[in-house]
């Protein structure tokens, strides 16, 4: 008599930890969101979905080492990716609003971070305002990116400006690159809270924790993850690297410690594998989304 055995991680089905359910209606969704029309520097984020699918197959192996939680064990689906139209980025934006209206809890595997944007204005359709937790190199809040109004760099400048975000509960983590003193001093001034890289390395794990907690509070809370927030040595395929960032160790314990946090979605964003031929990029990325799922548990 034959045994039945799992595929060996390398051959996995090709989707995210190689679910085989792409329900709707699943409690928990992944997508992909094959966009790069919003990228500043170098493009090819639209290949970040497929990279970190082939990625989470190392994830497959067993359950989380800590808690023993195993997330193929929630109600949980892999639904292909939003297409986006090519060449108009606002076209783009409305067609993945309209993909993401009404699923419960989305995970979204990006893609340029322009795409948060019509994300987030699906999921306060029916939330309201939403808290930040925010990793990335840079804020995001600039009102325009050389004339582009809608790139990478200026979703939760519209995210404020629509009332998408209660910019008293969003915080921003490991922020590092070059910035106008008028763009800081809007997003300071607006209540987001700023912790740099150099403030993370040289606070105490939990002193960081507790200051996420005090930020979002109670509230509907939604985690954006760059991958530009590590630092190039430990994520090396993205478009706009910035050096002194995080490593993955510290995104990753920060991300274990957050239990309890009103939680209702989830990107991460700017993988762009074509700059990383070690693919460690794509399985920091699919592992900040095992991290996340496994917080659900």
């Amino acid at each position: 008599m034959s045994e039945t055995h799992d595929p060996a991680t390398y051959a996995t089905y090709p989707t995210f930890l190689g679910l085989r359910s792409a329900s709707r209606s699943a409690a928990f969704t992944i997508a992909g969101v094959p966009l790069d029309l919003g990228t500043t520097n170098r493009s090819g984020t639209r290949f970040g979905p497929a990279a970190i699918r082939v990625a989470s197959r190392m994830l497959v192996d067993g359950a989380h080492p800590d808690t023993g939680f195993d997330p193929r064990t929630l109600d949980l689906a892999d639904i292909g990716d939003f297409q986006p139209v090519i060449g108009d980025i606002a076209a783009s934006h409305r067609q993945i609003e309209a993909a993401a209206q009404g699923l419960p809890h989305l995970i979204a595997l990006g893609g340029d971070h322009s795409m948060t944007l019509p994300l987030m204005r699906a999921l306060c359709a029916r939330t309201g305002p939403i808290g930040l937790v925010h990793f990335d190199a840079h804020v995001d809040t600039w009102s325009d990116n050389f004339g582009q109004v809608l790139a990478h760099g200026s979703p939760f400048y519209h995210g404020i400006k629509e009332r998408l975000v209660d910019p008293r509960r969003h915080i921003i983590l490991g922020a590092r690159s070059p910035i106008g003193t008028e763009t800081l001093s809007w997003t300071k001034d607006q209540g987001v809270t700023v912790l740099s890289a150099e403030d993370i390395h040289l606070s105490a794990l939990d002193a960081v924790v507790a200051r996420v907690r005090r930020v979002v509070g109670q509230g509907p809370t939604y985690l954006t993850f760059d991958i530009d927030s590590l630092d190039p040595s430990a994520a090396p395929g993205t478009g706009t690297p910035e050096i002194g960032g995080l490593f993955s160790w510290q995104a990753r314990a920060i991300l274990r410690r957050l239990t309890g946090i009103n939680w209702v979605g989830m990107d991460v964003v700017e993988v762009a594998p074509a700059y990383d031929v070690s693919e460690i990029t794509a399985l920091a990325a699919a592992h900040m989304v095992f991290e996340y799922l496994c917080l659900q548990g």
